[in-house]
């Protein structure tokens, strides 16, 4: 089965993201991938502090995708898979993307902000030439009737 890598984070945009990675899945018989990347630089510290602070992001991102999940299987009947990698972020979608041939459309969102569009769309844009799949950049300011509309 196809399915659509989305990326969750703490962003504005990632709610438009998740949302259209949903409903195209719905319109596609598709999956929705929803990975989430733990930055390094979150657990510089002891062995036993690092520990606890991972496992307590571990948490935060599980209780932050099953609200996404719970959107996504009573409003688009989709069944969300979570992957949880540990890395930096644009190395860890690259190796999702390699690591689960499944995965056939990269989603992100968009950021609003003046400055650009948010440091992991401009990367991706960047390097995206190892990148063997389609990227689907979905506006942060796009409404929920436009996004129905497009889907």
């Amino acid at each position: 089965m196809r399915k659509f890598l989305v990326v969750l984070d703490d962003s504005r945009e990632c709610l438009n993201a998740m949302r259209f990675a949903a409903m195209r899945a719905k319109n596609t018989n598709a999956g929705v991938e929803v990975l989430a990347v733990i930055p390094p630089e979150d657990f510089n510290h002891w062995v036993g502090v690092g520990d606890i602070m991972r496992e307590e992001a571990r948490e935060r991102i599980q209780v932050h995708f099953d609200v996404y999940a719970k959107w996504m299987r009573d409003r688009q009947g989709i069944d969300p898979e979570l992957v949880i990698r540990e890395g930096e972020p644009f190395k860890e979608i690259m190796a999702q993307v390699q690591d689960d041939p499944e995965v056939g459309v990269l989603v992100l969102g968009a950021s609003t902000e003046k400055k650009g569009p948010g440091p992991l769309v401009t990367q991706i844009s960047k390097n995206s030439s190892g990148l063997n799949i389609p990227i689907t950049i979905v506006p942060g300011d796009l409404s929920k009737e436009r996004l129905e509309a497009i889907t």
